[in-house]
């Protein structure tokens, strides 16, 4: 058995609360190893030493830092396969996935080498008589990230990559479900050059969150996960004046016009409802075809795809289309709603609650599943279910199939499939979400714009990655500057004009 560890000050460190969480190998069902679960004492430690070395990062000027986040880039390429194959051990995810993931955070590594570009600040000459004025973006101090298990490789680096260009030290409160990633992440960044305290990796559950939540020396907080927890998380890090961008659940709608490609259609839907067993935030998790004959066609083209769908572990080769899901509460939670859409009137038309992975019956697997004639009041469309299922809303018109998008709590992405431009133009300015594809499934943005979803899929004035990174990792401050040769004679009482 495996005991993991805490990453602080540049060495692997032992959990000392006496506190452990299973991880498990979602494939085989088994616990392959234990991870500590930090006590607030061992998170202050933590803090105290990312404060210490903080000061002195931030004075590094920022090609210097850029060149260590050059470096990151070619060891994360150096490493991408070793990196991919402990991500699925943990996870679940196939291979070429895992390697996605690992690829989607070292794009957001590649973009943040651009720092000294985007930390400039603004001069104005001779702004009054002999004033100039200037502003300049700096560092925040100590900040923190609370990331979710379904991307240990990408969402750590979508914080801890712009945080540290700009001159901050990152604590990382990674998933205890899959804490293995983040731990060689640290490891990498120290070997580009990262100074020793920069980066650190505390494991931990509600307790370390609770730390991170109330230490002051903490300026920022990060969190991806559930709305609920998102919610508590923003809220609280509010309330202790910290600066706070959290990410939470999300139902995302594909739209298909009747004049789409419903081939197009139909492998866009499956790929983006069933890769990695449904666990992203951005899976397509329900379908709107627009019309019943749209609708019939659509479900008969869709049945063959998901019955044919290769479910296995990772281990069995990169034609497997997805893996199991990350712990058997998962799979529970799972298989209760689809009992539950079954019970509330849908139509399962790709039962996969009989399916079991001979020499896996232990792992955590989940048949997919098709439901038709879903209606917006079933628990499985209200509820973010994260994991391989796939429901049918059939509209019979444009304006029902947006309406239904638009009226959900969630409003983290959606599509449109559709030939029309008028029809997608009009999609794109009217729907109240946050990233929008337009014949594309699962419209997650590049490095170089930014993520973040509307309603309560985020909280924050400011997207994950790309240029609200920078304004959310920095403060702006602002001088106003005259030499003695320009300054009058005699104190001024009156609030200073333009004159």
């Amino acid at each position: 058995m495996q005991e993991l560890t805490h990453y602080i000050n540049g060495e692997h460190v032992k959990g000392t609360s006496g506190r452990f969480s299973d991880v498990f190998n979602p494939a085989t069902g088994e616990v392959q190893a234990k991870c500590p679960l930090a006590s607030k004492e061992e998170m202050d430690k933590a803090v105290a030493v990312a404060a210490a070395a903080q000061p002195a990062w931030a004075a590094t000027n920022p090609q210097r830092r850029a060149r260590v986040l050059m470096k990151l880039v070619s060891l994360l390429n150096r490493d991408m396969d070793k990196l991919a194959e402990a991500l699925s051990r943990e996870h679940g995810k196939t291979l070429p996935d895992a390697a996605g993931d690992v690829q989607r955070g070292l794009e957001v590594v590649e973009y943040c080498v651009a720092a000294p570009q985007m930390l400039k600040g603004e001069f104005t000459d001779s702004a009054g008589p002999g004033i100039d004025m200037y502003s300049m973006r700096q560092a925040l101090g100590v900040t923190a990230g609370i990331t979710p298990f379904n991307f240990p490789a990408m969402i750590p680096m979508w914080m801890f990559a712009p945080a540290i260009a700009c001159g901050n030290a990152f604590i990382l409160k990674p998933s205890e479900r899959a804490p293995s990633v983040p731990l060689m992440l640290a490891e990498l960044f120290e070997e580009a050059g990262l100074p020793k305290g920069i980066l650190q990796v505390v494991n931990g559950d509600k307790e370390a969150v609770d730390a991170i939540l109330y230490d002051d020396t903490i300026q920022s907080v990060g969190f991806v996960g559930s709305t609920p927890i998102a919610e508590y998380i923003y809220g609280t890090g509010c309330a202790q004046g910290k600066r706070v961008q959290c990410f939470g659940g999300a139902k995302n709608h594909m739209i298909i016009m009747p004049d789409a490609d419903l081939d197009q259609a139909a492998d866009a839907l499956v790929g983006a409802g069933y890769g990695a067993a449904g666990e992203r935030c951005m899976a397509i998790s329900v379908a709107v075809p627009v019309g019943e004959e749209t609708a019939d066609k659509l479900i008969e083209k869709l049945i063959p795809r998901v019955e044919a769908l290769k479910v296995g572990p990772y281990t069995a080769g990169t034609d497997v289309d997805y893996g199991p899901v990350v712990t058997a509460a998962a799979k529970s939670n799972i298989e209760a709603l689809v009992q539950t859409g079954i019970d509330q009137g849908a139509k399962l038309v790709v039962d996969g609650r009989d399916f079991s992975l001979q020499g896996y019956e232990e792992g955590f697997f989940v048949g997919a599943h098709l439901f038709d004639n879903v209606t917006p009041d079933m628990d499985i469309y209200k509820k973010e279910i994260f994991g391989p299922v796939l429901s049918t809303v059939r509209a019979q018109t444009y304006e029902e199939a947006i309406g239904l998008a638009m009226d959900h709590e969630y409003g983290n992405g959606t599509a449109i499939y559709t030939r029309d431009g008028d029809t997608a133009r009009d999609f794109a300015n009217r729907i109240n979400i946050g990233m929008v594809g337009i014949n594309v499934p699962i419209p997650v943005p590049l490095a170089y714009h930014t993520f973040g979803g509307w309603k309560k899929s985020a909280f924050g004035d400011l997207n994950q990655h790309g240029p609200d990174a920078f304004k959310f990792y920095t403060r702006t401050k602002t001088i106003t500057a005259r030499w003695p040769s320009g300054i009058k004679e005699g104190g001024e009482f009156s609030i200073p004009v333009m004159e």
